[in-house]
């Protein structure tokens, strides 16, 4: 399996000046500022925008596209020269670039490991599905801290930080009233609520701003753009008489069966990558919960099934079927066509939120391997034992 690491070296092969690291955050910030600044358009996402308000100043905006009742969150992104008289009303300022700011989600990691500009992480969550040996250097030196987990934060730690900016996910509430009761300047961010995986993937133009590197954010992102559409254009010319099959996804968990809806981005992939998806008619674009009656009526008969999980040690047909012996009913199971993903072997998501094209190409060289011959996965392959 092809390592993560090399392709997040992506920048660097599409002919980018390399992304500024840990050391030139002792550049001159007025210089930084003046060769990095462009503009920034959003294409794809949905749940975010940004408009200059003149030189020096942005406006972002912040709400869940896909909920009208949905709660508008407003920054102004002020640089070195703006005044803070010059904000308009009902934006609250913020300065850009910034040093120091805490990730709630490894979700929202992914961007600025794709930027190299994880020294401006000061603090974050859970470190389970961590790789980047770069995050893991700093949490080493103390660069960056470990802030404890929503619900039980460690506040003394946090206000040590003293995070110019704290991301967090709004669907995660625990602990994040107090952080806002001490003054600490908080951000939600949506990427993973967005309906499509160009949307998500554009959220690195978000970080790209908040830590200057907004040149550096525009081109990988445009680059991933690129060479996902191209490969959804050649799966979508394929010949009427291709047949596309059809994939279900998730597995039981506390009882119930998880998978995502029929308007997720992973679901959008599927379809990019010349599948049916087993939830088509389904209208949520976040996770959803069902029985497993429901889920054997709709996908029992599908041709594959995609897994993914943190399982220790070699996971096979075996195990899963250890799991629920029903499993063994399904024709995914039968037919040995499994799609599976080892998140504690894989860094899965550190990773595919601003790399969708490569989750795609994982789906067509499964869906459709002629298209994509000796092609090696990122992320997901069939299970082969």
């Amino acid at each position: 399996m092809r390592t993560i690491g090399k392709c997040i070296v992506f920048v660097g092969l599409t002919g980018l000046a390399a992304c500024r690291g840990a050391g030139s955050r002792t550049e001159d910030k007025g210089s930084r500022e003046e060769t990095s600044r462009v503009p920034v358009r959003i294409e794809y996402a949905k749940n975010f925008s940004i408009r200059e308000q003149g030189r020096h100043i942005r406006l972002l905006t912040i709400q869940n596209a896909g909920n009208r009742h949905a709660s508008a969150y407003r920054y102004a992104l002020l640089d070195n020269e703006a005044r803070t008289d010059s904000v308009p009303e009902g934006y609250e300022p913020l300065r850009v670039p910034m040093q120091r700011m805490v990730c709630m989600t490894t979700l929202q990691l992914a961007s600025f490991i794709a930027l190299n500009a994880t020294d401006c992480i000061s603090g974050i969550t859970s470190t389970r599905h961590l790789f980047n040996e770069r995050m893991q250097q700093q949490l080493r030196s103390g660069q960056t801290a470990q802030i404890g987990i929503e619900g039980n934060f460690d506040h003394e730690t946090i206000i040590a930080i003293a995070p110019q900016l704290i991301l967090i996910s709004p669907s995660k509430r625990g602990g994040y009233d107090v952080l806002a009761e001490s003054g600490l300047p908080l951000m939600p961010h949506l990427g993973y609520q967005e309906p499509t995986p160009l949307g998500q993937a554009e959220w690195i133009k978000l970080a790209g701003v908040l830590t200057g590197h907004e040149a550096e954010a525009t081109a990988f992102f445009d680059s991933v753009a690129t060479r996902y559409q191209h490969l959804a254009e050649r799966v979508k010319a394929l010949p009427e008489e291709e047949p596309r099959p059809t994939v279900m996804s998730g597995d039981m968990k506390g009882g119930h069966w998880y998978a995502t809806g029929g308007r997720s981005h992973l679901a959008r992939i599927f379809r990019d990558a010349g599948a049916r998806y087993f939830m088509e008619d389904n209208e949520d674009a976040g996770g959803v919960n069902l029985d497993f009656e429901t889920v054997y009526a709709q996908g029992s008969d599908a041709e594959f099934w995609r897994i993914s999980n943190s399982f220790d040690g070699n996971f096979s047909y075996e195990a899963l079927a250890g799991q629920d012996s029903r499993f063994r009913d399904f024709r995914a199971f039968r037919e040995r066509k499994v799609i599976y993903c080892n998140m504690a072997l894989t860094p899965f998501y550190e990773s595919f939120p601003v790399r969708p094209d490569l989750l795609l190409s994982d789906f067509v060289a499964i869906f459709h391997p002629a298209l994509l011959p000796g092609y090696e996965p990122s992320y997901y392959s069939l299970m082969k034992k």
